[in-house]
């Protein structure tokens, strides 16, 4: 009987076994109290919602069986993305109940670090020098699992017929092997080795080995939460600053890109259009940056360069660290720093925005129409871009996909400016630079978003947050199922 109970566990409905998942992610930062046994008195508000988390999940698993009929494609579409909007609310209420339970925040407040650390985006409310280890720990986690998503970290243990709509419902393009598994394996593997040599890297740059591993998780995860109030700049450190910028690059870096460097393909990664393009950018953003800096805000070019370069990375990496206050900067400056953030990192990475790709294939698209108006008439012309995977033709499938997001994201941002000057009674480059931080996950912010942020502003960010990271249609497709179902259910 007990052995049959244990199957029905293993084969139980995909909803129950998240559940699971999150309890048991969230159980994972009372390790933390091992080494910090001051904070002992906090683990009840970590055990209560990962056990029940357990127990809710299995029940649930026991109860329903899956269904091996294969529904169609459309069909496999709506429930993919319905999953994965079911997968992140869940996470993100399991991942707020430990502020709450522990009296470090509102409700409102803790669903706000929850997002914020699930989605990688790094805005937080909290009193970074009064909070315990354990919950310091908790939020630099919970970037790192976000930085994957729950469906990868799913896929990791559990495979089955449903596995390749999930993940790619999740907004994971590209499969670096023709085996889902092994794929995913091989970028947890990166991942963690990357891991494994930023925390080493930060130890001997002088870093604790606390704080070496909380920034790097969340280097790499392109988050930003940090062990200390002024972030980075706590360590007024060149070698600190220059380890975190390669973790953010790498963070920021399309993962079957990177795969290409790690089997020392350097000549390919180069050519990959996506990689091309963010060393473009970067090239230009950052001179630009250093000398408005230099004219307006910091008396020596040296300086002015080095702070430019690393905020200028951190934006463009959608990470969210920071070595400085933007009290001083002039707007020239912050705005460099908006459409950075608004452009973001890689597809196929831990980062959010626009994406480089979809920016690049745009700026192709007028060139390609500006050509074509002066070709003589009837002419066909044919244009490449190259992925990891190699050329891949550029037609008009993708150039519309690639409208029409970049298009509803501008919509939504601009909406969002609106609302968030409304709701938090800034002004118009304070809501634009936060909102822009929220929507690209970057988790910068010019001093609106804090422990006194109204809460509907932080409902405002909250929403673009989770818009940001799941990539727009995926919630839109997901909330239509689920009125879908409520109106077939009355």
């Amino acid at each position: 009987m007990k052995h049959f109970g244990l199957k029905r566990i293993q084969s139980g409905c995909i909803e129950g076994k998240l559940m699971m998942l999150c309890g048991a992610l969230t159980a994972i930062p009372m390790l933390t109290a091992c080494f910090y046994p001051e904070t002992l008195s906090d683990l009840a508000a970590f055990a209560i919602p990962a056990l029940s988390s357990l127990i809710a999940g299995a029940v649930v698993c026991l109860k329903n069986q899956p269904q091996d009929k294969e529904a169609p494609r459309p069909q496999q579409i709506k429930k993919g993305s319905f999953f994965v909007l079911f997968a992140w609310s869940y996470g993100v209420v399991i991942g707020a109940l430990p502020f709450v339970l522990a009296g470090q925040l509102s409700w409102v407040q803790s669903l706000f670090e929850s997002v914020s650390g699930w989605t990688t985006t790094g805005l937080s409310v909290m009193d970074i020098a009064q909070t315990s280890p354990l919950f310091l720990f908790h939020r630099g986690f919970m970037q790192y699992c976000g930085g994957l998503g729950f469906v990868m970290v799913m896929t990791l243990f559990i495979q089955n017929k449903q596995s390749m709509n999930l993940f790619q419902a999740e907004g994971h393009s590209d499969q670096l092997t023709p085996n889902l598994g092994r794929t995913v394996r091989v970028i947890v593997l990166m991942y963690t080795t990357f891991l494994i040599f930023g925390v080493a890297a930060y130890r001997i740059a002088g870093m604790s080995l606390f704080d070496g591993l909380i920034h790097a998780m969340c280097a790499l995860s392109t988050g930003g939460f940090s062990t200390r109030v002024e972030s980075i700049g706590y360590y007024n450190s060149p070698l600190i600053e220059f380890i975190t910028i390669i973790l953010m690059l790498i963070g920021t870096t399309n993962f079957a890109a990177l795969l290409l460097l790690m089997r020392r393909q350097v000549r390919q990664f180069l050519a990959v259009s996506e990689v091309r393009f963010m060393g473009l950018l970067l090239a230009g953003a950052v001179p630009l940056t250093a000398l408005v800096l230099f004219s307006a805000a910091y008396a020596r070019l040296s300086d002015s360069f080095r702070i430019a370069l690393f905020e200028v990375v951190s934006a463009l990496s959608t990470s969210g660290f920071s070595t400085v206050g933007y009290v001083r900067w002039p707007q020239a400056a912050v705005l460099v720093l908006i459409v950075m953030m608004l452009i973001g990192g890689g597809i196929g990475s831990t980062a959010g925005g626009i994406k480089l790709t979809r920016v690049y294939l745009m700026l192709r698209a007028i060139n390609n129409h500006l050509r074509n108006k002066n070709a003589p008439e009837g002419a066909v012309s044919l244009s490449f871009y190259t992925r990891p995977q190699g050329r891949t033709l550029i037609d008009q499938k993708l150039l519309a996909d690639t409208s029409c997001f970049v298009f509803s994201y501008l919509l939504i941002y601009f909406t969002g400016t609106f609302l968030l000057m409304l709701t938090a009674n800034c002004s118009l480059i304070e809501a634009m630079f936060d909102f822009a931080s929220a929507l690209g996950t970057v988790g910068l912010s010019i001093g609106i978003t804090g422990p006194l942020t109204p809460p509907l502003a932080l409902i405002v960010e909250m929403a673009g947050m989770l818009l940001g990271r799941l990539e727009i249609f995926i919630v839109l497709i997901g909330i239509r199922t689920l009125f879908q179902q409520i109106k077939a259910a009355l």
